[in-house]
């Protein structure tokens, strides 16, 4: 199999311990994803190679130098064993844990960048299954302390969302192609079918997801409103934020840390569009900003 790899060069720049933390932080997540379905095809063993292509160049250089001819030799008969997976994370996990590289990224950076790779890994071979989408779930769900921070809130609860009547569609799993396909770079990738992905985003347009009860803190905390309340008016709600420590402002901005989101007619889990105060925070929180968006609901439980 040959590509040309000089359209990545701008990608491949691994000469910092952090650039080389996010590497192998993505391959251990791809390793778990392609792992959730209890099998490893071909596409999937391809991807894996194609992730040693990518760094080969680096073979010389650690940890490229001991992960690169441990996948290479656990390849060597075209099939990856479960054994041979439980290797390499292992080699990588402690690659990460690495003193000389843990001070790049801390926990959440670091299992964020891992959930980039299991999308990557789970849709290595453009199929979307059952197990996998619940796999996903349990992983994320074990991880509270990824709450709060993007992509994670967004993935988290269109997933509760599909999940829960207890029975996940093709049409589902197609929405779920989509916006996975937010997380997934391309051109760093052999199989995963960019012209699929792109159809399917031009059919479902999912935004503005919320978190899942999410810790509400008010004291010196800026808040904003979107839509209609089922309850009440925006006036009580600001008077209640105030009267908590918190700060009102009718307008998004940099230091807004929580968007609550109006419940009256908006079934917010899911993938609704609610204007462009959602399609701000949802940019701003792409950009690292740490903004929250709030489902009303969770707004009054946590009042």
């Amino acid at each position: 199999m040959t590509k040309d790899y000089q359209e990545v060069d701008d990608y491949r720049v691994f000469t910092a311990p952090a650039e080389v933390h996010k590497a192998v932080n993505s391959l251990i997540g791809m390793l778990q994803g392609i792992q959730f379905d209890n099998i490893v095809n071909q596409q999937e063993l391809s991807e894996i190679i194609n992730w040693c292509n990518l760094h080969r160049r680096f073979q010389k250089k650690f940890p490229f130098s001991e992960i690169i001819p441990l996948i290479d030799n656990a390849l060597s008969d075209e099939i990856l064993t479960e054994e041979e997976i439980q290797d390499i994370l292992w080699l990588c996990k402690n690659v990460v844990h690495h003193e000389g590289f843990n001070t790049y990224y801390d926990i959440v950076t670091s299992s964020l960048q891992q959930l980039q790779g299991i999308i990557h890994g789970i849709m290595a071979d453009n199929v979307l299954l059952e197990d996998e989408i619940n796999q996903l779930y349990n992983w994320m769900d074990s991880r509270d302390f990824l709450k709060g921070f993007y992509p994670f809130d967004e993935i988290y609860s269109l997933l509760i969302s599909i999940r829960r009547d207890g029975i996940i569609s093709e049409d589902e799993k197609n929405m779920l192609k989509a916006y996975f396909g937010n997380f997934i770079d391309t051109r760093t990738s052999v199989n995963v079918n960019s012209f699929e992905i792109t159809e399917l985003q031009s059919q479902y347009s999912i935004g503005g997801i919320c978190a899942v009860c999410p810790d509400i803190i008010f004291e010196n905390k800026n808040f904003s409103f979107t839509g209609k309340s089922g309850r009440t008016n925006r006036k009580e709600i600001a008077e209640i934020i105030t009267n908590k420590g918190g700060i009102f402002n009718n307008n998004i901005t940099l230091k807004t840390n929580y968007l609550i989101v109006g419940n009256d007619g908006n079934p917010c889990w899911a993938f609704s569009c609610y204007g462009r105060k959602v399609e701000k925070a949802v940019d701003l929180r792409k950009n690292g900003s740490s903004i929250i968006i709030v489902h009303e609901n969770d707004f009054w439980d946590e009042v």
